[in-house]
């Protein structure tokens, strides 16, 4: 078979639209003696006129309802026939469609009065149509449809309507005239003609027929004469067989006064017949009815009641209970009189049953006592330890639950059951929620990772998020910098205050703010992630608009915090400066990506931006602190070091003098979003630490990436690197990692060293890549090409460029993790004989690494939990809820044992190095690269 592509409607989220082009058609003119009978028909429109002004409306319909209002074809004055050639719009998607919706599209005529002779609306019908927007295989219809039209009759849209767009053909009948044979016959060689110039069009507007301008015009005029002409045939014929009808009617009755024209009454125009022309859009492919298929609901087993045949009567069998489907019965059958049947009930699994939560009600409420000394027994602590390692996605079933809450007493010692205690709470009765706060005080002190659970989503008790905040406050400032991104957005997610006072504080944002004013590095960052949220874009509705107020208000708190102390109005004054730094760099960003001319000509412009007084960057006095690092003072910048990247955005390469006397490099750049860049540096740099926690320095690089804005922003310049691509393709290194290695760090005698490379620069890169095949993999980076992998001299090995994270990759074939040959003999091979291979080092490293990480999951997931709804299009690609957290949890292999996660990490180190698929997405980079240059 050959491939067929389709789309699916359900995906389709534009609205529905009609081109209404024109109407065709043929009918006699009325008879003097029917307007002296009908005066009302003197002054209708289409009877002045063949061309007299008539407009369409256009209305959805599905199952006999209209689904929306409808719409109109403006007023258009005619000339030489009916033609609108107007595209209208309806309010409503072609997602939402259902399966069976139609077009109803009614032709009005002008009319000042009815058949009465009073006015009404001035307007009637002069016919209807009704089209199915899907065909019988659920394709939706597109490009040109002909119509017919029902004189004088209103397109209904029922279900089963009586005004078709397609009249169903019916089977000739005796006793047509001979006289019309020879004219059925021309008929059907026109009609034949015009259906193959129609399967021509087709093959047209698909592209098979290359487009000739001038020839192209012939033939649509000639088509229309075709199809005209195949009118009128076909309302003669239809005059005949009228005729043809009566004559048979007087011959069978007999009374030639039932056949008289006096006898029609007042039907007008019976011999007309009329078509209208519309457009559908069209697509780049077929688009296929598609709804949300719902699982099967939940069942209830019952027994039934088996009654037993005592006294011999004959007893009616039980009715037999047909399933829906998708509902399986797993029981075997038994008696007929005590066997289960299912019975559905769609509260079932959906809702809360009231005789369980009546039951559990009356439990929690009067146990209080006793749960107080309850112990649990070797099978039930092995039930609760289980519970214990659940992820922080993973949602409490009833019972477990249950079970958690009745030993809350005995858990107060575990740090780690705190979260799912929370759980387990029904927040809305009192008592229980009472003794769940009085149990916070007692509660063994948590850790920060359940900390930034109980500051999520799902946590709306105030007490409970008061005592998160006050375990944030052991922190010291530099751990709480690296959770700093996600608190900003945790704030999105704190109770509404019903006291006027209370709603500009709340337990997070005073404690923000009072830390972050006395440190100028938190205030630094906090300050920049605020400005990102009140710039974010607000169209989404009311939630993002009272989310730029929530952030207003604590930005204006933190502001007024600050000006309470002599040191903090300076380092306002310094939050102040840093704006206007950033004001002028995005200006002169933007004005080099759209100056016309070379890149010479652009870095040539960019210095003497730089340089010119008005933009006062040369000498910035006081010393300022770098946003994108604040313990960096910079005193200046230095215009002939600057440069622009070969990049479709054109970043900035600035170079910046601080009080230390060394230079800073950073890129700034517009027009890229670089919060989901920030956040993957900033995972890394929690993960680096995390390492380091545990004796485990994996020599990673997470350089700095400060976003100012949704499509601005600053990243540090990591010198001295240089990308894969250019090493593997440099003669000078033949070709090889080791030779590069070798080239700017060789061996010295009296040293130790390792294939010929100095042994701590070959550490360092051994190290270097175990890392981040671990992180990468972890975060799922995709897009990895040697262009976006850099050795430093020193044996440094960094990943740059985070646009595809979570799994996704523009690539077919992309790898779970970045491991090539090349990188590989870069260490010595993965050669068991080779006495000097670090690759055994580099696995064991990659397994210590994967481990350590491993049983710091829950805190990592906790931070992307609170970046779901950050509005990053990177995680906001997967949905609601916490579906971009379970792309990250599936990494982590949470379960399976320690062991097995060894294994299966160390077939994938296997896997990876010998695949061919990155190796020839490789190749096709570099062929693209080549050719673009």
């Amino acid at each position: 078979m050959e491939p067929f592509t389709f789309a699916s409607s359900s995906d389709l989220h534009v609205p529905i639209g009609v081109k209404v082009n024109r109407l065709d058609g043929y009918e006699k003119p009325l008879a003097y003696s029917k307007l002296l009978k009908r005066p009302d028909l003197r002054h209708r429109g289409s009877n002045l006129s063949p061309n007299s002004e008539l407009y369409v409306t256009v209305q959805p319909f599905a199952d006999s309802k209209p689904l929306t209002v409808h719409s109109q074809t403006p007023y258009k004055h005619f000339k030489n026939g009916r033609i609108w050639n107007q595209w209208l719009t309806l309010p409503l998607n072609y997602s939402t469609l259902p399966a069976n919706a139609q077009l109803a599209i009614t032709i009005w005529d002008i009319s000042p009065v009815n058949a009465t002779g009073v006015e009404k609306n001035h307007h009637i019908p002069f016919g209807g149509t009704t089209i199915a927007l899907f065909d019988e295989d659920g394709t939706l219809r597109t490009g040109r449809q002909k119509c017919k039209i029902w004189r004088h009759k209103t397109a209904d849209g029922f279900s089963d309507t009586t005004t078709p767009w397609q009249e169903t053909r019916k089977r000739g009948r005796r006793g047509q005239p001979e006289a019309s044979n020879s004219i059925n016959e021309k008929q059907s060689n026109r009609d034949t003609e015009v259906a193959r110039l129609l399967e021509a069009m087709k093959r047209f507007e698909s592209g098979d027929i290359p487009e000739v301008k001038w020839l192209d015009q012939m033939v649509y005029r000639q088509m229309e004469k075709l199809e005209r002409q195949q009118t009128k045939d076909l309302a003669h014929t239809k005059n005949l067989t009228n005729h043809s009808e009566k004559a048979t009617g007087e011959l069978r009755t007999g009374d030639v006064q039932s056949a008289s024209p006096c006898a029609e009454g007042d039907a007008d125009h019976i011999d007309g017949v009329f078509f209208l022309y519309i457009d559908l859009p069209r697509f780049d492919h077929p688009i296929v009815f598609t709804d949300h298929e719902y699982p099967a609901p939940p069942v209830s087993s019952v027994p039934t009641t088996h009654i037993q045949n005592t006294a011999g009567v004959n007893l009616k069998p039980p009715p037999e209970v047909q399933l829906g489907p998708g509902i399986q019965t797993d029981h075997s059958d038994g008696d007929a009189g005590g066997k289960l049947f299912n019975i559905y009930d769609p509260e079932i699994g959906f809702g809360d049953n009231p005789a369980e939560y009546k039951h559990r009600r009356l439990l929690r409420g009067q146990r209080d006592a006793v749960d107080k000394d309850l112990k649990p027994n070797p099978k039930m602590r092995d039930f609760l330890n289980k519970v214990m390692m659940y992820g922080p996605t993973v949602e409490l079933s009833d019972k477990e639950r249950d079970e958690v809450w009745r030993f809350r007493y005995h858990l107060s010692g575990n740090k780690r059951a705190l979260t799912k205690v929370v759980k387990s709470v029904n927040w809305g009765e009192q008592a229980e929620s009472r003794q769940a706060i009085a149990l916070l005080p007692r509660w063994a002190e948590i850790d920060v990772d359940d900390a930034l659970e109980l500051l999520g989503p799902s946590v709306q008790n105030p007490s409970v998020r008061a005592y998160a905040v006050d375990r944030l406050r052991k922190a010291d400032d530099e751990e709480l910098l690296l959770y700093l991104l996600q608190l900003v957005q945790a704030l999105k997610f704190e109770p509404q205050r019903t006291n006027a006072e209370d709603e500009t504080d709340s337990s997070l944002a005073s404690f923000l703010i009072a830390r972050s004013a006395a440190n100028l590095k938190l205030g630094n960052f906090l300050y920049w992630y605020l400005m990102v949220e009140l710039q974010a874009d607000t169209d989404s509705g009311t939630t993002a608009s009272a989310n730029k107020k929530l952030f207003a208000r604590v930005s204006f708190d933190f502001m007024k915090e600050l000006d309470a102390s002599p040191e903090g109005q300076a380092r306002r004054k310094i939050l102040l400066r840093q704006g206007e730094l950033i004001t002028i760099l995005s200006k002169i960003s933007k004005d080099i990506r759209i100056l016309k001319g070379d890149r010479p000509r652009k870095i040539e412009q960019l210095k003497k931006m730089l340089a010119d007084p008005k933009n006062e960057l040369l000498r910035l006095d006081p010393p300022l602190p770098l946003p994108l690092d604040p313990k960096f003072e910079i005193t200046g910048i230095i215009p002939n070091e600057s440069n622009v990247f070969k990049s479709s955005l054109l970043p900035l390469l600035l170079n910046f003098k601080t009080t230390s006397g060394e230079k800073y490099s950073l890129l700034f750049k517009t027009g890229d979003d670089l919060r989901q860049d920030q956040l993957i540096i900033q995972i890394i740099a929690l993960m680096d630490r995390l390492l380091l926690n545990e004796n485990l320095d994996l020599k990673l690089t997470p350089y700095r990436i400060l976003a100012t804005s949704t499509l601005a922003g600053a990243v540090q310049f990591v010198p001295s690197t240089t990308p894969l691509s250019v090493i593997l393709q440099s003669p000078k290194y033949k070709g090889s990692i080791l030779g590069f290695l070798r080239a700017h760090s060789p061996a010295v005698a009296g040293s130790p060293a390792i294939l010929g490379v100095r042994k701590e620069v070959m550490d360092t890169y051994v190290k270097s890549v175990a890392g981040y095949c671990v992180v990468t993999y972890l975060l799922g980076v995709g897009d990895r090409h040697l262009d976006n992998l850099l050795l430093a001299e020193d044996g440094h090995f960094l990943h740059i460029d985070f646009g595809y994270v979570l799994g996704r990759d523009p690539k077919p074939m992309a790898p779970l993790m970045k491991l090539s040959r090349e990188m590989v003999d870069g260490m010595g091979g993965d050669s068991v004989s080779s006495a000097e291979s670090q690759f055994d080092e580099f696995r064991q490293y990659c397994f210590t690494a994967y481990t350590t990480l491993r049983r710091s999951s829950s805190l990592i997931l906790n931070l992307f939990s609170l970046m779901q709804d950050a509005g990053i299009p990177g995680l906001a690609i997967f949905g609601g809820g916490n579906q971009a957290v379970r792309k990250v949890e599936e990494r982590f292999k949470l379960d399976v044992s320690e062991d097995e996660a060894v294994r299966f990490f160390a077939q994938m180190i296997d896997k990876e190095m010998g695949a061919w698929g990155p190796v020839l997405i490789d190749k096709l980079h570099g062929f693209t690269q080549t050719w673009r240059s």
